[in-house]
């Protein structure tokens, strides 16, 4: 493996990232305006099977470990990063990668940055973004009516005793436009969803609301979301649909499964690790989440990829007994997720790094073909047709973005 050579110097901070990325092939990860953007690849990293992230986390350390790195700024996000998406199931027939670029833009908290890689002499500019397009996206391998029976099968197994949460996803296809800037999209998410992250990687992009972890000198923090309802359409509706939300025996229930297994994730990595004791809700654009926030001290020395690898999948994205639960999912969706409800974020040379869920999001194949995925927690008292029209609503960032 080539050692790398990385130097970060202070710029200007630009106004916005997401011109400085690529049209084609954009990588990007920023929350509120803030972030990184790379362009090419210096390093490219493959990984398969039930030990790719561990594998990722070996690698990395190798790496960050022979690389020559010279940081004037010294902010989350300079110096030696590696963007990274991973699949959702072992078993993924999609690959997981991690990207060192050749040249970074950064920005934060008023400070921006350019990172060069082994002496890259990549022109770095803001360019126009390309021509308008619009696509429609259609059902794609789970039909509404084949999801609904999914569901109606999930609960079945719940009220049997065979679990206590899946989550299950259906998926929505399109084709991108030979030649799309998918810097729109991505713009169009950044303005629309701006507390969210903003992502692509590989093809990967979306705009998450849920933090995996975030690992910064020694200080882990997560934030758990899990059980969902629409906005109201007034001020009066849109009070009364989060109390709903916050009294529902349902979402609780599923918001508890979720902390639960983040919680036993992370706690052998730093024992005073906890979480805030009641759920609050968290207001979307489109939706209303409970959400709880895990933060503690690790004690192991552990790095942002180690605690991926420990926390994937979580009962947010898969379910409880998570074997069980993937079993089930395997098994009731007709397709392979990808990187769907994988990890995606960056790590730095010392391996801290901030890692979401990747929720909101669609992958676009080198034939421009488009699928985009949604899912919801299945529990006992679980609907059909409430489900259904949770994934409505929770595909409205892509439709719109594409659309």
């Amino acid at each position: 493996m080539t050692d790398l050579t990385v130097e970060t110097r202070r710029i200007d901070p630009v106004p916005s990232l997401i011109p400085y990325a690529s049209a084609s092939r954009p990588l990007l990860f920023l929350r509120r305006g803030d972030g990184i953007a790379g362009l090419g690849e210096a390093l490219r990293m493959e990984f398969r099977g039930p030990t790719r992230v561990q594998d990722a986390a070996a690698a990395w350390r190798e790496v960050a470990a022979s690389a020559r790195v010279d940081d004037d700024v010294r902010v989350r996000g300079s110096g030696l990063v590696a963007f990274g998406a991973f699949t959702f199931d072992d078993a993924s027939a999609r690959s997981s990668v991690l990207i060192v670029p050749e040249v970074v833009i950064g920005r934060r908290d008023g400070v921006g940055w350019i990172t060069r890689v082994n002496g890259a002499e990549t022109a770095v500019a803001a360019s126009p973004l390309g021509t308008e397009y619009r696509l429609s996206l259609h059902p794609g391998a789970q039909s509404p009516d084949a999801y609904r029976a999914a569901v109606a099968t999930a609960v079945d197994r719940i009220l049997a005793g065979d679990l206590k949460k899946v989550v299950l996803a259906r998926d929505l296809v399109g084709h991108v436009p030979e030649g799309a800037d998918l810097r729109r999209v991505l713009l169009e998410l950044a303005l629309g969803y701006p507390d969210t992250w903003t992502f692509s990687v590989d093809g990967h992009l979306g705009s998450s609301p849920e933090t995996l972890v975030r690992v910064t000198e020694g200080t882990v923090t997560a934030r758990v979301l899990a059980g969902s309802h629409a906005r109201g359409s007034d001020a009066e509706a849109d009070a009364a649909a989060s109390l709903e939300l916050a009294t529902s025996s349902k979402d609780l229930d599923e918001h508890r499964f979720a902390v639960e297994s983040v919680l036993a994730a992370l706690r052998p990595h730093g024992p005073g690790i906890t979480a805030n004791e009641l759920p609050f809700a968290l207001k979307l654009p489109n939706l209303w989440h409970l959400a709880s926030d895990v933060h503690g001290r690790l004690s192991d020395g552990s790095g942002a990829l180690d605690l991926v690898a420990a926390l994937h999948p979580t009962a947010a994205v898969a379910g409880t007994p998570t074997a069980a639960a993937m079993a089930a999912i395997r098994e009731l969706e007709p397709f392979d997720r990808g990187r769907y409800a994988g990890p995606v974020g960056w790590v730095d040379q010392s391996g801290d790094g901030k890692w979401a869920i990747s929720l909101r999001s669609a992958e676009v194949d080198a034939n421009g073909t488009l699928t985009a995925f949604a899912g919801a927690g299945i529990v006992a008292e679980s609907d059909p047709d409430r489900e259904l029209a949770e994934t409505k609503l929770k595909f409205r960032p892509i439709v719109e973005a594409f659309g």
